[in-house]
């Protein structure tokens, strides 16, 4: 009898974990101007990731959009060594309600794009200076800006806003675009 009691405690336990914490998870925004959103964006703060882990700075997105309506997304930073390190992937909208709630694969094989991850929109300049993406389980968020760095007012506002959204802003750390800075500021570039 104690087997048994003890094997209903354990199922209780775990079937607890799987159920919603109660929490408001993050919202996407509503709207979004795609062809807008494509370029170059500079990755100023992150929740770091595993995949992220060897980037010790520099770190960009690069947007493209394809004909068949996809993004082409190509992911750079530097490594401890000074080398650049790129990821190229595939992102596009799962719901064309929710155009602003994308998927993304890094996992490209005969075309198909495997493992897809939400790549969520969550706040978003009016003139796309900066964007911010988030997770709806809070995995995982960036902070993006159209420049290697963000005024602080701007960057708290972002702060203030994504802690409403469920995020603790200690979570994001700061990404160095000093590379990136000095070569956005030399002469001809």
């Amino acid at each position: 009898m104690r087997v048994v009691a003890g094997l209903l405690g354990i199922i209780v336990i775990a079937a607890v974990g799987f159920l919603p914490d109660g929490k408001p998870g993050p919202t996407s925004i509503t709207s979004l101007d795609v062809e807008r959103y494509m370029g170059l964006w500079y990755a100023v703060a992150s929740i770091p990731t595993t995949f992220e882990r060897m980037c010790v700075g520099g770190t960009t997105a690069h947007y493209r959009l394809l004909a068949n309506g996809q993004i082409e997304v190509t992911n750079t930073c530097l490594t401890a060594d000074g080398t650049k390190s790129r990821v190229v992937g595939r992102a596009w909208v799962g719901d064309p309600k929710r155009p602003a709630e994308l998927k993304v694969s890094f996992v490209g094989v005969l075309g198909l794009w495997l493992f897809p991850g939400d790549y969520w929109i969550l706040d978003l300049d009016a003139e796309y200076r900066y964007a911010v993406v988030g997770h709806p389980k809070l995995r995982y968020g960036w902070i993006l800006s159209r420049t290697p760095t963000l005024a602080d007012d701007t960057l708290d506002g972002i702060y203030d806003r994504l802690e409403e959204q469920g995020y603790s802003r200690t979570l994001f750390v700061p990404i160095d675009q000093t590379a990136n800075l000095s070569r956005r500021l030399a002469p001809g570039n």
